[in-house]
């Protein structure tokens, strides 16, 4: 798990800023219904956010991370890995989420990345808006991938996410695919993640630099595994830093 159920964003909302909402069921190209958030902010053409979540899906941190996109006039949409197992249902903090990762599989989560970017481009000045992904831990990794995904992504933002673990499908890691990615990456690191080590990061960047993606991935020393969570104080700075860049990040390339 990434944060518990419990824990939200450690982003300050915006006093009187106009977002309007609404929980959405989407269908995959397979055919597949799954769960989403749209969180709006009435500016049209301007960039989109699919938000990916960590492994426990989409639950309420995901859904006020995108209110916080709407905010700064990002139009947003956390969606929901476990359409194909578990339905399109509210979960509580009890959800078995590890009856179902594993069977997760990148192609179909691909399609859903699909779904959701055709959605965030419906309507009048939204066809050919900038489009980024923002992942955590497991949907860290797989926003990256999405890069290579035929999505037409300006950037990808992932937060902690395995740069060289192979995909829990057996596919390949995302290392092993920056020859493929299109776009920008940005990467959110913690320097005490002991599940992610140094060594890690630094082969992710060097394969980065040999494919001649550009890329910043910046590592936040004594930071663990989801550090961006308000519950952990001792990390405000670093938090409020990752989301400065963030927003640096997709402004940057949007233009």
């Amino acid at each position: 798990m990434c944060v518990p159920y419990d824990s939200r964003p450690p982003v300050a909302p915006i006093t009187g800023a106009a977002v309007a909402t609404r929980d959405l069921t989407l269908t995959s190209v397979d055919g597949t219904k799954f769960a989403a958030y749209f969180a709006g902010s009435g500016h049209p053409g301007s960039p989109g956010i699919i938000v990916m979540p960590d492994v426990r899906g989409l639950f309420p941190f995901y859904e006020e991370l995108s209110l916080r996109f709407a905010e700064r006039g990002y139009d947003s949409v956390a969606y929901d890995y476990f359409g194909r197992t578990a339905g399109v249902g509210k979960r509580g903090a009890d959800f078995p989420y590890m009856e179902h990762v594993p069977k997760t599989k990148s192609p179909e989560l691909a399609s859903d990345v699909a779904a959701v970017a055709a959605y965030l481009r419906q309507g009048a000045g939204n066809a050919k808006r900038p489009l980024f992904t923002v992942g955590f831990c497991f949907g860290g990794s797989q926003s990256w991938l999405q890069t290579a995904a035929g999505h037409g992504l300006v950037g990808a933002i992932g937060f902690y996410g395995h740069p060289t673990r192979p995909c829990r499908d057996g596919s390949l890691a995302v290392v092993d695919r920056v020859s493929e990615f299109k776009c920008p990456v940005l990467g959110l690191m913690g320097g005490a993640d002991q599940g992610i080590p140094a060594e890690e990061i630094a082969k992710f960047e060097a394969a980065l630099t040999s494919a001649n993606v550009p890329h910043e991935i910046h590592t936040y020393p004594g930071a663990p595994h989801s550090f961006f969570d308000r519950r952990y104080a001792e990390f405000a700075k670093d938090s409020a830093d990752a989301w400065e860049r963030v927003l640096g990040f997709i402004a940057g390339n949007s233009r």
